[in-house]
């Protein structure tokens, strides 16, 4: 046994039917998580867009359930693969960038030194699964590692974190030829069918893990001159490249979800649609929400969620219910019966997809003390309020209030900042945050002395 595994194994004696859908002898359902990168929480029409077409991923939609207030740990691509694979906030591991990250050092705040892989020493959600029975594959995108190739990359590969299966892509370069399937969506969809036909007949847990649509925007000239006849294609919201990028992406998905139904396991199979952050606004208004990813507003952080369990869970759900990355290690820990990791600061939502039994209020909170798109920032969401504190007022202590206040129930495009007219409220949220980054250890930017240097001289 994995020594660094501390949840209890579970005999097939003692595992309990999950939903009717089952009906293997050890009654494990199957669990196909479909990961995007960089994908809008609107880019789909089920999540609003006149423009975009996935009828794929709206298919899950209308088979399963689509939550609203779906949200990434995180507003860049690593610190919220992180989080789904621990359980934890990208606070807490210290992973709070996208690895390699932006080692620059002329910005008005120095960014801590972070951790820059996932560490062995964390249980991931393969490694969980993997120890109760799961076959394990990740095919496509990892970005846990200190590098995405070469010997460094080797000792924090996937196959050292559970996957008894992989391959790594990454996003194509500037040389890649567009016409050959840049962002290798075709290869992770066919391989995951593969692995699918491969364990019919064992409970499995498959990461597919498409590239797809991060930049840099490449696709078939045919297919991109085909979406620039469509209506809508000159809006800002919409980009012909971005929506070949997803027609393939989501024929893929098809794919994958041709091959549950030929080998009959639908109703014993889980599949989850995600991303790992929002869109890039400089590829794609994300309209209706502001900014994109590498922000901390609703366009960088929330983001589509789409959970298929026929049986289980009703077709054509629609969820309110306010949920995050962290919550899917404590989801399938309580899925197979075992037993919470005391430091996950996620929760399980397995009830809920069950019975709909309405989650527990709980705040949910965010920290980037990095540059990308944006300064470095912290947010923290109580309820319908979503409160936002930029570190270089609070920090450098600038006289102007680092806050920003949000009723994201009837402003969803953060337009209208109530911190000043709501100020009990406003001192409230910030001190759950201040409390929670002291609870959690996270590292904080501090006032970068060779920039006020050089300013000054």
């Amino acid at each position: 046994m994995n020594q660094k595994f501390q949840i209890p194994l579970l005999t097939l004696g003692t595992l309990a039917m999950i939903g009717t859908g089952c009906n293997r002898e050890d009654s494990k359902p199957n669990i196909i998580f479909i990961l995007a990168d960089d994908f809008g929480w609107s880019q789909t029409a089920v999540y609003g867009s006149n423009y975009y077409h996935t009828p794929n991923i709206d298919r899950l939609a209308s088979e399963g359930i689509r939550f609203n207030n779906a949200y990434a740990a995180c507003s860049v691509s690593s610190p919220t693969r992180a989080s789904i694979m621990t359980g934890k906030y990208p606070a807490r591991l210290h992973l709070t960038d996208f690895i390699a990250g932006n080692n620059r050092d002329d910005y008005r705040l120095s960014q801590p030194v972070w951790q820059k892989f996932l560490p062995l020493e964390e249980v991931t959600l393969a490694e969980m699964l993997k120890e109760n029975g799961y076959k394990t594959a990740l095919f496509g995108k990892w970005h846990l590692s200190v590098t995405k190739f070469g010997p460094e990359s080797l000792p924090y590969n996937p196959d050292k974190q559970g996957f008894d299966q992989y391959f790594v892509i990454d996003k194509p370069d500037k040389g890649t030829n567009p016409e050959n399937d840049p962002h290798k969506s075709d290869s992770i969809g066919n391989r995951s069918v593969e692995f699918l036909r491969e364990n019919a007949r064992n409970p499995f847990f498959l990461f597919v893990s498409f590239s797809a649509i991060h930049n840099p925007l490449m696709e078939k000239a045919d297919s991109i001159n085909w979406w620039k006849n469509v209506t809508g294609s000159d809006k800002q919201e919409n980009n012909p490249v971005i929506a070949a990028m997803l027609s393939r992406m989501d024929r893929n998905i098809g794919k994958i979800l041709d091959a549950v139904d030929e080998q009959n396991m639908a109703k014993k199979t889980i599949i989850i649609f995600f991303s790992d952050n929002g869109g890039l606004e400089n590829d794609a208004k994300q309209t209706p929400l502001r900014r994109g990813k590498g922000w901390l507003y609703e366009g960088g952080i929330r983001v589509p969620l789409i959970i298929r369990w026929p049986e289980v869970i009703a077709k054509g759900l629609v969820s309110d219910e306010v949920v995050s990355s962290i919550d899917f290690m404590p989801t399938f820990s309580d899925l197979i019966d075992g037993e919470k990791k005391s430091d996950a600061d996620g929760i399980s939502i397995l009830s809920y997809l069950k019975t709909e039994t309405p989650l527990p209020e709980r705040n949910l909170y965010w920290h980037y003390p990095h540059y990308h798109n944006g300064p470095p920032c912290g947010a923290i969401r109580s309820g319908k309020w979503k409160l936002i504190e930029w570190y270089e007022k609070s920090l450098l202590e600038s006289g102007e209030s680092p806050f920003e206040l949000y009723d994201l129930e009837n402003d969803i495009s953060e337009s209208v900042n109530l911190a000043d007219s709501l100020k009990i409220l406003t001192m409230k949220l910030s001190g759950d945050l201040q409390r929670w980054r002291k609870d959690v250890n996270a590292q904080m930017p501090v006032p970068n002395t060779k920039f006020q240097s050089t300013k000054n001289n």
